[in-house]
């Protein structure tokens, strides 16, 4: 190879240099989640086993059929247990089970969009259609005519930018979720998938559809749940030249050492797949077929990459990635996000738009208030939390260095209180 030395070298950095933005070297070096005995990180070892008795107890008053648990203090494992079935036909439940994470999708895909905002591609607030120029001139809806959903619309008042569809306050819904039904019927009309599919579409064709449609409000003006999240998946494809699925293994799954974690699974994880149930005359069932088919992560086209929906995940993956949170965005000597970046996704985004009091909504999370505290049970202020449709919930507490997950696969009514029970009796664990 008769390549002069300048030129190689130039070359070497133009195939590499995705990779080595993305994460940076840090002084910082903290390990991998690893198990340590309770007492070591100032946890209780008598008020954990309150938790295991608790959550064995749902499964005596059949509120739930399975769950996995875990609890981290201070980068260790001081809990991780599971309970129950993973499907209607008793299959065991194991700790490495792989559950449908839904909404919890929608942090990882705000760090990955964080990410990129670090190396300076964009600017929060920026319009969406300098990016993607189909959303350039959005329109309200003003009346709607249920007959034929034929619809008026006036045009917004502002763009919509990447910190409104971080927020939730773009003004976009969620088809068939949505809590206005002229929406779904103009989303389903319009062929948008919101949640998961077996169907061979892209994100891509699924954000340019939604760029069509109107808005419930102008942007920034309410706080309405929506694909915001999705239009962003599509988002970080457009400016990192990767399709969602890649750029997220490359540089934040691969990294991280979330190895059960991805969009869809192969083959030889598909057993891991927890089952959805439901009750019928207080018997758990396997969910059935909706509008969605409850077997998409394994089976399909596995062409749609859902930023707001589409991952699953672990117990032990999900508290991976929330530790890199608590280390102010390093793990494992790797740098993925800085903490000033953090405390900047931590403040208040919506100001009162998200409701006054218990919480705030950053730019990935619900945020918990002083006011909040003073409630009891729900962590210090600053524990940022989430969860998801099928039923699964995290918290993490920056200033008492603690992870709770707690993750099930159910639908509809149950009596299920272990979320709350297990988030409240957590805090109650640390003998310090």
């Amino acid at each position: 190879m008769n390549l002069k030395k300048p030129y190689y070298f130039l070359i070497i950095i133009l195939f590499t240099g995705i990779e080595l933005i993305a994460q940076t070297s840090t002084s910082k070096r903290s390990g991998p989640l690893s198990v340590a005995p309770p007492p070591s990180v100032g946890i209780s070892q008598e008020r954990l086993e309150r938790i295991d008795i608790m959550l064995k107890q749902s499964l005596e008053d059949n509120t739930i059929p399975g769950a996995v648990a875990l609890i981290v203090r201070n980068g260790k494992i001081v809990f991780h247990e599971a309970y129950g079935k993973a499907d209607a036909n008793g299959e065991k439940l194991q700790k490495d089970a792989i559950f449908r994470i839904a909404s919890q999708s929608k942090a990882i895909t705000s760090t990955a969009v964080m990410m990129l905002w670090e190396e300076g591609k964009f600017r929060l607030d920026d319009p969406i259609s300098k990016y993607i120029p189909e959303f350039k001139n959005p329109k309200v809806l003003a009346s709607f005519r249920y007959a034929d959903t034929t619809y008026t619309a006036t045009p917004a008042n502002k763009e919509i930018t990447i910190r409104h569809l971080l927020t939730h306050t773009s003004g976009l819904g969620y088809g068939l979720i949505d809590g206005d039904e002229r929406m779904k019927m103009l989303y389903q009309k319009a062929g948008t998938t919101d949640l998961f599919t077996t169907e061979p579409v892209t994100i891509k064709e699924v954000v340019l559809k939604l760029a069509k449609l109107p808005l419930h409000h102008n942007p920034g003006e309410k706080y309405t749940y929506s694909m915001g999240l999705d239009v962003l998946g599509y988002f970080i494809e457009v400016i990192s030249g990767m399709s969602f699925e890649a750029y997220l293994q490359q540089h934040l799954f691969g990294p991280l050492g979330m190895d059960d974690t991805g969009f869809y699974l192969p083959e030889s994880k598909a057993d891991r797949l927890v089952s959805i149930q439901h009750k019928v005359n207080d018997e758990w069932k396997n969910y059935p077929n909706t509008f969605y088919d409850v077997n998409y992560p394994v089976k399909g086209a596995k062409t749609f990459f859902s930023g707001g929906a589409g991952l699953s995940s672990t117990a032990k993956d999900y508290a991976t990635f929330l530790q890199m949170y608590l280390n102010g965005g390093e793990l494992n000597g790797k740098r993925f996000l800085s903490r000033t970046t953090i405390a900047t996704m931590m403040g208040n985004q919506t100001m009162d738009l998200f409701g006054v009091g218990d919480q705030h909504y950053g730019l990935a999370f619900g945020v918990l208030t002083a006011q909040g505290q003073a409630k009891g049970g729900l962590g210090s202020p600053g524990t940022f939390i989430w969860g998801g449709y099928f039923n699964t919930q995290y918290f993490a507490d920056p200033q008492e260095k603690v992870i709770g997950i707690i993750l099930k696969q159910t639908q509809g009514s149950t009596g299920d209180q272990t979320s709350w029970k297990f988030k409240q009796m957590v805090g109650t664990t640390i003998d310090d």
